[in-house]
């Protein structure tokens, strides 16, 4: 079995353990897809037969208006989890999902996803705490979209992306590495680029926050 498949279920659900049985017949369910830089894994208002796990590259999810605008609404990184709600839903997607560069997923269809949520204990409660926190980082982004300053919705999208996408614990002096982008804080705090340039670099002279290449260290 691919040691990156284990490790994608551990990244998302840190609670999560599998036996080298389940590992093994999981390995047998789920399959893996290649996309060239691109190519679209789904398109808006489709439905979805599967969830999926990105192993390496990046994958746009965007949203396209009725007026033909087109807004990037995240930039999937490895190791991560999407498209949940449209298939545990059964609803046709709400955005487009393409590769921005060559990207490897997993292929969790309808058989891979009855295995976890029947045979692997803590599954179906690792998934619905997932939900939760989505729906509740949602609620808070749109709140912030009507009511808050800028300032409090860069703050806000800051958190979010600290809980979802955190890489490991903070380390010894207190800075949490996030893998995420300017684009990332963007779409999510409803802010334009430049807005999300000048409160990052605020907080850099502030001494919060550090910025790299597709990576945020914020002080905790």
């Amino acid at each position: 079995m691919s040691d990156d498949l284990p490790a994608l279920l551990r990244a998302n659900f840190s609670a999560l353990t599998l036996s080298a049985l389940q590992c093994s017949r999981l390995n047998s369910l789920a399959t893996e897809r290649r996309l060239a830089r691109g190519r679209s894994l789904f398109v808006q208002g489709q439905s979805t037969a599967a969830f999926y796990g990105l192993a390496e590259g990046e994958i746009e999810t965007r949203f396209t208006a009725a007026d033909g605008s087109i807004s990037v609404l995240e930039h999937v990184q490895p190791p991560q989890l999407f498209g949940l709600a449209a298939f545990a839903t059964g609803r046709p997607s709400a955005y487009e999902a393409l590769a921005r560069r060559p990207s490897r997923l997993w292929v969790f269809g309808p058989q891979a996803y009855q295995f976890l949520m029947d045979e692997v204990p803590g599954f179906a409660r690792a998934l619905l705490s997932e939900f939760a926190q989505r729906y509740a980082g949602t609620l808070g982004l749109l709140e912030a979209a009507r009511h808050r300053s800028a300032a409090q919705r860069f703050g806000l999208a800051l958190a979010q992306l600290a809980r979802e996408r955190a890489d490991g614990p903070p380390d010894a002096e207190g800075w949490q590495a996030i893998t995420a982008t300017q684009a990332d804080l963007a779409a999510l705090a409803s802010l334009s680029r430049q807005t999300v340039n000048t409160l990052l670099r605020e907080a850099v002279v502030q001494g919060r926050l550090r910025s790299g290449y597709r990576r945020l260290w914020l002080r905790s």
